[in-house]
């Protein structure tokens, strides 16, 4: 499971009066040409950027062998056989694709590549190296650039993740779930617990760092249930562990045909469990949902989570760029027919829209935050724009309140902050400054 780097995904729910936009609200389809829209990028604005921040790819492939029931991303389930996915002319769309954005990201280090999902592993490991070759003769990559990729069990062969590993990627990112068969029944998985443990045992062979997707607070699922499937994960001795709580999404099938979930008490005390036995594991929880041993935090989380920037390209991808003067947020089309096509005349973007004056300090919040330790205050200023004074308010009140540390330089959620994060980053909303 990939972790959303738009900001509004954390939201919903805390914003149910929709007092944030929607990235794709309030926008217009770029009609303008790649000049005529570089030019209104570069213009002045309100903003001033001294310097951009670091920047990563996001490559999204939208095909699953089956839509689970609670995924509300872009994800489409693959009719027909396999080798019937358009896998080459995917690849060549998200090659013109790339080519088209060269303009808006010119001169600039890529720092990490995520190439998610959907479930990337559907694709053949020739396909994933001839779109990293490409990436590389168009991008300058930073040296040791992370390269992640996101894998089911349900589409594991044995050998497959080692010709990953030798078509460039280096680090693997495994949605396991659970590892109790019910559980994973209930969760609409195609894989059973058994290809979850094979799974990762080759990518523990193949690559020197990967992830554990897990999830909690299952339907029907108990506490000692809970427990196991932990003690599963950790017997491998990940060097990173994603740990979600399932939320019911709109838009989902779980959203029109709710499953019993363990009420609040139980999904606190499974969480509980979980940062006393990962702590005890040697795994640092950097980051509300991540844990990792030393070396082994995703890079390519951080930079989200440190508000940088990243290119989004594939069906419904979206991407935030920051320019001198501004910051824009970019959507490409969602269904991967109408993508393809729009990618080959050069048109792949549904949408864009410059990031509101008004809501960029609650974006920088809703993923600094997020870290253990927070946030320099200088980055505020630097990756936003703004003033640090505009957010001396919420920052004094949040204080007071006892959910956040702060000195002169640097602010972290506290312990109690770090628990109730939903009340701390209330404080940050527009409406209530």
């Amino acid at each position: 499971m990939k972790t959303n780097p738009v900001t509004l995904s954390e939201a919903k729910g805390l914003l149910a009066g929709g007092i944030l936009r929607s990235a794709q609200d309030d926008t217009q389809a770029p009609a303008a040409t790649v000049a005529e829209r570089l030019a209104r990028y570069m213009r002045s604005g309100s903003l001033t950027l001294a310097s951009l921040p670091p920047l990563s790819l996001y490559v999204h492939i939208p095909w699953c062998l089956k839509k689970c029931p609670y995924c509300d991303f872009n994800s489409h389930a693959v009719r027909g056989p396999l080798d019937a996915l358009p896998q080459r002319r995917y690849v060549d769309a998200l090659i013109a694709d790339l080519e088209a954005s060269l303009p808006f990201v010119w001169g600039r280090r890529v720092h990490t590549i995520f190439i998610g999902g959907g479930t990337p592993s559907l694709f053949a490991p020739a396909e994933i190296e001839r779109l990293l070759a490409a990436i590389r003769a168009r991008l300058q990559l930073e040296a040791g650039c992370e390269v992640t990729l996101e894998a089911n069990p349900g589409t594991f062969e044995r050998e497959r993740f080692h010709a990953l590993r030798a078509a460039g990627v280096t680090r693997l990112s495994i949605g396991v779930q659970s590892f109790d068969d019910a559980r994973l029944a209930a969760l609409g998985r195609v894989h059973d617990a058994a290809q979850a443990r094979a799974a990762i045992a080759e990518a523990a062979d193949a690559f020197e760092t990967f992830n554990i997707d897990l999830m909690y607070a299952l339907p029907g699922q108990s506490l000692a249930e809970g427990a196991a499937d932990l003690a599963a994960a950790l017997a491998f001795e990940p060097p990173h562990l994603s740990v979600y709580q399932l939320t019911i999404e709109p838009n989902t099938f779980f959203a029109k045909h709710p499953p019993t979930l363990p009420d609040d008490d139980q999904a606190f005390a499974m969480l509980d469990r979980i940062t006393a036995e990962t702590g005890a594991a040697d795994l640092d929880r950097y980051e509300v949902s991540a844990y990792a041993r030393p070396g082994h935090r995703s890079r390519h989380n951080l930079n989200y989570w440190e508000f940088g920037d990243y290119l989004g390209i594939g069906a419904g991808a979206h991407g935030k760029l920051s320019f001198a003067h501004r910051i824009v947020r970019q959507v490409r089309l969602r269904d991967p027919a109408a993508y393809m096509a729009g990618a080959e005349a050069g048109a792949a973007i549904a949408s864009e829209a410059e990031v509101g004056r008004a809501d960029l300090a609650l974006e920088f919040m809703l993923n600094a935050l997020r870290l253990r330790e927070g946030f320099e205050i200088a980055r505020f200023a630097e990756r936003t724009g703004l003033p640090v004074t505009a957010i001396e308010r919420p920052l004094a009140e949040a204080e007071q309140r006892g959910l956040i540390v702060r000195d002169l330089h640097h602010v972290r959620p506290s312990e109690r902050g770090f628990d109730f994060l939903n009340d701390l980053l209330e404080l940050f909303l527009p409406a209530s400054r």
